[in-house]
């Protein structure tokens, strides 16, 4: 039996827009948010709070996050690097943080410069402050199936990564194909390590299109009971770990396949495809979305 309901973290205003090449203001930010809002979304990752050095997409997160408009049941996350980050995070009253960390050593150190261990060593002191503010945590576990350094990564280091995760206080587990090269099966193996340390509510899935992929993997997801996935309206976002690769799945596919099974989302597919075609639109570029691009050829053409 699959879940009845399911549960979607639109991650584009974040993880998708900060892999853009082409920055975007917070005017439109805000506007892609309002839009996501309006279509149903409840869940939404908004910025990061990291150092415009490394990533200038997010400078304006802080900006983006005290112009929005709350809509009652919404909740808004967003992602935080250190004590620093939480500081900054913390004044924007988010509903939730995310924090990360890798299955894999090579990508831990490339990207962030440390061990996994040390990594989620760091992360301890923002939990903790997090939860004494009665902020939810959210852990991101990048590289569950494979890394572009390491190549696949054994279901094991999944499991390594939970418990500490979870001995930290971190509340809800993602397990993320960065560079999406999961299949099925691989992806089942790694959601089973994370399963047996979290409960299934408070285990998702983050899964990147590059091979085609994604959505079989969601369907696994949903064969073992899970019901929570990231997703990215428009397809936003590359992956700088794999040339050419697309980013984060796109929303209106997930909410299309989800509408066929069957599984209620809450989202109103044509809403989320006029958000694609907003964001798109400021970007100068056609959605990645394929359902996005099937629903708007056909739609009748505006004549002006």
């Amino acid at each position: 039996m699959l879940p009845s309901r399911v549960r979607l973290v639109e991650v584009g205003p974040r993880d998708g827009l900060q892999n853009e090449p082409q920055p975007v203001g917070a005017a439109h930010k805000v506007e892609l948010v309002q839009r996501l809002q309006a279509a149903g979304l409840t869940e939404i990752e908004v910025g990061s709070f990291v150092s415009p050095k490394w990533v200038p997409q997010m400078a304006d997160s802080a900006e983006v996050m005290h112009a929005l408009a709350r809509r009652p049941g919404v909740r808004l996350s967003v992602l935080v690097p250190n004590l620093k980050g939480w500081e900054a995070a913390a004044a924007t009253r988010p509903d939730e943080i995310v924090v990360f960390a890798a299955a894999s050593e090579a990508f831990s150190r490339r990207n962030i410069n440390c061990s996994v261990a040390e990594s989620i060593e760091r992360f301890a002191p923002v939990v903790a402050a997090a939860r004494a503010a009665g902020v939810k945590v959210r852990g991101a576990l990048s590289c569950a199936v494979g890394c572009p350094y390491e190549g696949e990564v054994h279901p094991d280091r999944v499991e390594q990564v939970a418990v500490r995760m979870k001995a930290i206080g971190v509340q809800h587990l993602g397990v993320a194909d960065t560079i999406g090269v999961g299949t099925p099966r691989r992806v089942q193996a790694a959601l089973e390590r994370a399963l047996k340390h979290y409960p299934l509510a408070e285990v998702s899935g983050h899964f990147h299109d590059t091979y085609g992929q994604a959505l079989a993997n969601i369907y696994a997801s949903l064969e073992l009971g899970v019901a929570s996935f990231d997703a990215s309206v428009a397809g936003l976002g590359g992956c700088p770990y794999a040339k050419g690769a697309t980013g984060n799945v796109a929303t209106e596919d997930v909410v299309f396949m989800l509408n066929g099974l069957g599984i209620e989302t809450g989202v109103e597919l044509d809403a989320l495809v006029d958000a694609a075609a907003f964001i798109s639109g400021v970007l100068g570029r056609k959605p990645v979305s394929r359902v996005a691009n099937a629903v708007l050829a056909k739609r009748p053409e505006v004549l002006a």
